[in-house]
Order: structure tokens, then C-alpha cells, then sequence
């Protein structure tokens, strides 16, 4: 996870980096619009959960709601940063870095 932050001072995810993992990437350095076009490709269930998160963060409850379902994953209630860090979390440990 450190390494994963550390990268957010660069200019572009490390290659290699797996969709949902890039999305968040983009999330994390404040450029929506790069990280939704990355996670709406992405026809996975943690693409869709990453799509999930991006609509929470533009404040689209209704079709975030939509993608969590798309995840399998329950509605996040957290705050935006602790949903981040645990999607990052999640997605790293999955082997996906």
C-alpha cells in the first residue's frame, strides 16, 4: 500500500497496473473524468465496484447504488477517503499490483 501511494507523486499509474487499480489511481489524483473512463470499460465486479465508488465521489447516490449492486458489494457508508483506502487495500492484496 505505501508503494501505492508513494506512486500517486508521479505523472501516471505504474504500468502493469490493473484496471480497477488504475481507476483508483486517477481517483486519488483528483481527475474523475480519467478514472470513469478506465472503470466503465472494466467488466468486472471490482470495476464495477471502483465505477460504484467514482459516482459516490460526484454525489450520483442513485447510480453508484446501481454499481454496488453490479460488485456484489453493499453500499458504502464510510467516509470517501476510508472507502478509497479500502478498496485500495482490497485490490492490492488481491494480487493485482
Amino acid at each position: 500500500m505505501a508503494e501505492f501511494k508513494a506512486s500517486l507523486s508521479g505523472a501516471a499509474p505504474a504500468p502493469g497496473l490493473d484496471a480497477p487499480l488504475a481507476a483508483l489511481w486517477w481517483a486519488a489524483k483528483g481527475n474523475w473524468d480519467q478514472a470513469h473512463g478506465i472503470a466503465q470499460h472494466e467488466a468486472t465486479a471490482d470495476g464495477a465496484w471502483v465505477h460504484a465508488y467514482l459516482h459516490r465521489v460526484e454525489g450520483d447516490l442513485g447510480n453508484a447504488g446501481y454499481w454496488y449492486r453490479q460488485a456484489g458489494r453493499p453500499v458504502a457508508t464510510d467516509s470517501l477517503d476510508a472507502e478509497w483506502e479500502r478498496m485500495a487495500l482490497a485490490l492490492l492484496g488481491a494480487g493485482r499490483a
